[in-house]
């Protein structure tokens, strides 16, 4: 994963004033910290610092005037809960050749056999890696996968360089046989039944007993009337 360069500048006033002021400037309230070091309050640009973040496990590259570039991941991202806008960011400093956990997502490829359904069960899996050789997906091919087949974390090829940070049977994907739609309508009655759920009858059914009951009530009136 190649480092993504951010110019940024230092940051001395705090508080919500503060952060609003500097989110109305087009920048971003961010906190860089880690190995040792003083947390150090920054303000990144927000246009750049936004498409960064667009990439999982973005490496960035933090350059705070004219101090040596620090590499650091997001440890945090906060935003604002209706207008989705960044608030804040929380940074990790990290060091080449140095391993890290992260959340890698799962990319399924390929086609499984007719009539089933895949089922990704977990859409990412915690790996170790270098932190500047952090993979941005895990294939799982399900190329011709019968009904009943699992795949498990262990069974996976990972990314050169990586090694899982789970356990081995952790299920990733599942392969099972696609339910027909009378199938499906089967086992809702039986699940209803065995709630004791009763099912009403359509709005069709219930004006053709009316029907029928009219008729009924109809002809024996006939019948009487010649009697």
């Amino acid at each position: 994963m190649s480092e993504i360069k951010l110019s940024a500048q230092s940051r001395t006033e705090f508080g919500k004033g503060a952060a609003r002021r500097i989110r109305r400037d087009n920048q971003i309230p961010a906190v860089v910290y880690g190995h040792g070091s003083d947390p150090q309050h920054i303000q990144l640009p927000g246009h750049e610092t936004m498409l960064a973040l667009k990439a999982a496990n973005a490496l960035l590259s933090i350059v705070v005037g004219d101090a040596k570039p620090v590499l650091a991941l997001v440890k945090d991202v906060q935003r604002d809960p209706v207008r989705q806008i960044i608030e804040h960011v929380d940074l990790v400093i990290v060091r080449r050749g140095e391993k890290v956990q992260v959340d890698v997502q799962v990319h399924v490829t390929g086609e499984a056999a007719p009539e089933t359904v895949v089922t990704v069960e977990n859409q990412t899996l915690l790996l170790e890696a270098e932190a500047t050789h952090i993979p941005t997906a895990i294939e799982v091919s399900v190329e011709g996968l019968t009904a009943g087949t699992q795949v498990l974390a262990g069974q996976l090829t990972l990314p050169e360089g990586s090694i899982l940070a789970i356990d081995d049977d952790v299920l990733v994907v599942n392969v099972t046989q696609q339910i027909t739609a009378e199938a499906a309508e089967a086992e809702l009655a039986e699940a209803e039944a065995e709630a004791g759920i009763v099912a009403l009858p359509s709005d069709d059914a219930i004006a053709e007993a009316q029907a029928e009951a009219e008729a009924e009530s109809a002809e024996a009136k006939a019948d009487s009337e010649q009697e």
